[in-house]
């Protein structure tokens, strides 16, 4: 991103899964859907201020904003028109887009196949150490959002807002109810899963949310050191010894002077992507300018503790009842529980923004809740596809999903 201060641009990326338009099982032809689009196969191809490239895995594609991006405006449209693009392409191949976080009957043990072409050393790596079939690898779709910052100072106070902020992201965002054909009783069943995909070697996700360091000298000791001794064993040729490694669920990236906020579900349209990508970083810019409690506080929250409201959160959302004094206290809030929903309804209130999309997530829950209540607890491979046939649809149209 280069040497931008604190929220003058904005980086956004978000993955979707291909599958079958008439079965919509995940169809691994990310690679062919490139080669089509850029007349040879190739991992990234760029369309002026947006860009498309591969995954881990060749049945998702990602979408991202090509650089920074000096605001919100228009992002919606551009990420749609790329939609569009895509579903043109894949129209041949009998494939479509589908949104949310998780692909509701896929079984990565047996469907999972790994993107073949450039960088397939560091993905062969990355499978030979964690085994990459599993839900936490194979089966996730995300939302990213990069933010800047300019020296220590910057990094501090945004650290520290991402850090304390991040267990209440999947209020808004969770999207992943249904895995393995089944309600998994956890309304953000990706993030559920994700903790623990690195269980071989614990130190490269942590606890999801980041330790409480402040400084590049600190991250680089107390993360990236501990993480590249932790895998020096398992990868003898140091192919993964980068800060990408990193699979904390907010990632400092020194190299190009951001932090990169990795566990929002993805929604089921462009608008609600960048409507709450947007309200995030509102509210995140806030608390770094001290409007709710100063920033010194805010760097107090141990992991511990923020893992204990965010284990919460990512099980039941938006309804998750927070009883914790000081971290509402933090929030301007004197109230000794509030409901997440009703913090971010503060939040939003007090933002000063005015976003359609984002006001009806509020209003009517979680895009997980919405599928939860639209599938009137009947999960059957066929309601499960008249449901998702319809999200699939939301994401050509980009209008929200309603029950």
């Amino acid at each position: 991103m280069g040497k931008w201060k604190l929220f003058d641009v904005f980086g956004v990326e978000l993955e979707y899964m291909i599958v079958n338009r008439d079965t919509f099982d995940v169809m691994p032809v990310c690679d062919v859907l490139l080669e089509k689009t850029a007349g040879e196969l190739v991992s990234e191809i760029e369309f002026g201020e947006m860009a498309w490239s591969n995954e881990l895995v060749n049945h998702v594609i990602e979408f991202k904003t090509n650089g920074p991006a000096p605001g919100f405006e228009h992002l919606s449209d551009s990420f749609h028109t790329q939609v569009l693009k895509a579903n043109e392409a894949l129209e041949s191949m009998n494939a479509c887009l589908l949104p949310t976080a998780m692909h509701p009957w896929m079984n990565p043990f047996t469907e999972s196949k790994l993107w073949p072409h450039e960088y397939n050393a560091i993905y062969e790596a990355y499978n030979r150490i964690f085994d990459c079939r599993g839900h936490g690898w194979s089966n996730l779709q995300s939302t990213h959002i990069n933010l800047p910052f300019n020296g220590d100072e910057e990094f501090a106070k945004l650290h520290a807002a991402i850090r304390f902020l991040m267990p209440l992201m999947p209020a808004l965002m969770a999207s992943s109810p249904i895995a393995d054909g089944k309600n998994t009783g956890q309304l953000d069943y990706r993030l559920h899963t994700y903790r623990n995909n690195s269980k071989r070697i614990p130190m490269v996700t942590g606890r999801v949310i980041p330790e409480p360091v402040f400084s590049k000298e600190a991250y680089d000791k107390e993360i990236f050191q501990k993480m590249y001794a932790a895998i020096a064993p398992h990868d003898t040729d140091g192919i993964l010894q980068e800060e990408w490694l990193n699979s904390r669920g907010a990632i400092a990236r020194f190299d190009r002077g951001a932090i990169e906020i990795r566990i929002l579900d993805i929604q089921e349209c462009p608008k609600a992507d960048i409507a709450i990508c947007e309200l995030i970083s509102r509210v995140l810019r806030q608390l770094t300018q001290n409007e709710y409690a100063p920033v010194s506080e805010l760097m107090k929250w141990s992991t511990e503790a923020l893992d204990e409201i965010y284990t919460d959160v990512t099980k039941t959302a938006e309804i998750t009842l927070i009883t914790n004094k000081m971290y509402l206290n933090n929030l301007g809030i004197s109230d000794s529980r509030m409901e997440a929903r009703e913090i971010w309804d503060f939040l939003y209130e007090n933002s000063g923004l005015e976003l359609p999309a984002a006001e009806t997530i509020l209003d009517s829950g979680s895009l997980s809740t919405r599928i939860v209540q639209a599938l009137y607890g009947d999960i059957s491979r066929e309601n499960l596809k008249k449901v998702y046939s319809k999200l699939a649809s939301c994401l050509e149209i980009n209008e929200l999903f309603e029950v």
